[in-house]
């Protein structure tokens, strides 16, 4: 399964200062990308960094303050360690596929099986090669294919990178959730949801808004443009689809208080800790800075 708008001078003058205040030191011509905070309680510092789960070139190396917060940290905590496939195949074996017998062809519509055979075909995909996927699967398959298309790869995710650097530095690696958990909560949609999140994504993918809505959050992260971050996490929630009210109710609210519970708990046993998340889990009154902060933590944006 396959898996950019300069910093305004006020971000980054306010980042300047935060860099001082931490001691760290950086170029001031370095562009941002993603967000990072600081987080401090009992004595102990830690970092919160907003990752996004594909990538290209050009996005590496990794920027200087997050790669110094880092290299600052005693453990790298990440949603999944995407290197392990074994649990990932498991899990998609047990939530993401259909059992022997059974095909996805009996489980849609006529017409929106027309509409899935069409886009597979101009992905260049079977549905015989996919059958066994259930609906929410070949939809999160075909977005990723189109992302692949045009250059973003999810070999090249943040996360990777982030692996990359914390393995270089003989850094201890904790999980905030498992592949099971994280597919289990697509398995969650009945068969009428999954048609309809399957429907959805293909009318987005044929008009083209499903690339534009991955890029301009892409972009957003790219430049750190806080903004474009806020407006792609409202666009994403926003709406009566079921794929606005999956992410709002499920993707993001039922999971950021469990991941804020989970980096709590790291936290307490970890005396400095990096936390890479997906970028959407820091945005609104509910992402994960706030969550913390009514947790009593000091949460502090450096950028």
């Amino acid at each position: 399964m396959p898996k950019k708008i300069a910093i305004l001078i006020t971000i980054l003058l306010a980042c300047c200062q935060a860099v001082l205040a931490a001691g760290l030191s950086e170029p001031a011509s370095v562009a941002h990308r993603g967000q990072l905070y600081r987080v401090t309680h009992d004595g102990k510092t830690s970092y919160l960094f907003g990752t996004i789960h594909v990538g290209k070139d050009g996005f590496y190396p990794l920027d200087p303050l997050v790669s110094r917060a880092l290299l600052d940290s005693k453990a790298l905590v990440i949603e999944l360690d995407i290197r392990q496939d074994a649990p990932f195949q498991l899990a998609l074996a047990r939530h993401g596929r259909y059992p022997e017998g059974d095909a996805v062809q009996w489980h849609l519509s006529p017409a929106a099986l027309r509409l899935t055979v069409e886009a597979l075909a101009r992905a260049g995909i079977s549905l015989q090669s996919v059958q066994q996927y259930k609906p929410w699967l070949i939809a999160n398959l075909l977005v990723g294919a189109e992302m692949e298309v045009h250059g973003y790869q999810r070999s090249q995710a943040v996360e990777y990178a982030l692996l990359a650097a914390a393995k270089s530095q003989d850094k201890a690696v904790r999980e905030l959730e498992s592949a099971d958990y994280q597919l289990g909560l697509f398995d969650t949609l009945d068969e009428r949801q999954q048609e309809q999140y399957l429907l959805e994504h293909l009318a987005d993918l044929a008009d083209g808004a499903s690339l534009k809505k991955s890029t301009a959050l892409i972009d957003a992260w790219n430049a750190a443009d806080a903004p474009a971050i806020r407006a792609a996490w409202r666009s994403a929630i926003s709406g009566d689809s079921i794929s606005a009210g999956f992410m709002n109710r499920v993707l993001l609210g039922k999971r950021n208080p469990e991941m804020a519970n989970n980096i709590e708990r790291i936290l307490q046993q970890e005396p400095a800790a990096f936390v890479g998340v997906g970028l959407l889990h820091l945005v609104g009154d509910d992402g994960l800075p706030q969550l913390l902060r009514k947790r009593g933590y000091q949460v502090e944006q450096l950028y």
